[in-house]
């Protein structure tokens, strides 16, 4: 393999990292929020608003619905507004974090809907504010859970950064298109393939070893 195809993958890795941990965070910042929310809200949650809950679960469901190659183009517009261009790493984050967003909201309700129920009773026995059940109960006991749920997420973008290489948003995506596909070099295509794999084995093992630290 030649210092020029290790120099493209090197610098495309490195792309699909930002994109990756820039989405993800975002996803986790703007999620969590809205999980909670869910919790809170239904039916004998710690502010029982059921319509409000039916209603945000709606929405956080309908964006989830919508496939993200589709999500891309229609996001054009906004990416454009946000970041200027359509194009780049930096423009992807975008369409990768609105997608992110619902995903990992919907994957952290499950695991605050584990915590045991008698905790949260016991804490509000005690006069525990709402905001002291999810400081100090919710999240703690959640945690483990959540942070399978934040790798799930990673992986999952992976995924996603690779398929908006196909509108030019670079990474690994990208250079698998215009080098390897369209220029029918296979060992660029091979090559990229085996570095999604190893990053997402990477990430995989790096938050099993997280979670089961902290269970």
């Amino acid at each position: 393999m030649s210092r020029l195809i290790l120099d493209l993958i090197a610098h495309a890795t490195i792309e699909t990292m930002e994109m990756v941990l820039a989405s993800g965070l975002i996803a986790v910042i703007g999620g969590l929020p809205l999980a909670i929310l869910l919790i809170a809200t239904t039916p004998g949650g710690i502010l029982p608003l059921p319509a409000f809950s039916r209603v945000l679960g709606l929405v956080i469901d309908a964006a989830r619905a919508v496939p993200f190659m589709i999500l891309l183009v229609l996001l054009i517009p906004v990416t454009r507004l946000i970041a200027g261009t359509a194009l780049g790493t930096g423009a992807a984050i975008v369409p990768l974090s609105i997608a992110a967003v619902p995903y990992f909201a919907r994957i952290a309700e499950v695991s605050l809907r584990e915590v045991d129920h008698n905790l949260v009773d016991a804490v509000r026995a005690m006069g525990g504010t709402r905001w002291m059940v999810i400081r100090f109960v919710l999240l703690p006991e959640a945690l483990p859970g959540l942070i399978s749920g934040v790798t799930v997420t990673l992986v999952t973008l992976v995924g996603a950064s690779a398929m908006a290489g196909v509108i030019g948003a670079g990474g690994l995506g990208d250079l698998a298109i215009r080098y390897g596909y369209q220029r029918f070099n296979t060992t660029i295509m091979l090559s990229v393939v085996a570095v999604l794999i190893a990053l997402v084995t990477l990430m995989q093992a790096i938050g099993n070893g997280l979670a089961r630290r902290l269970r």
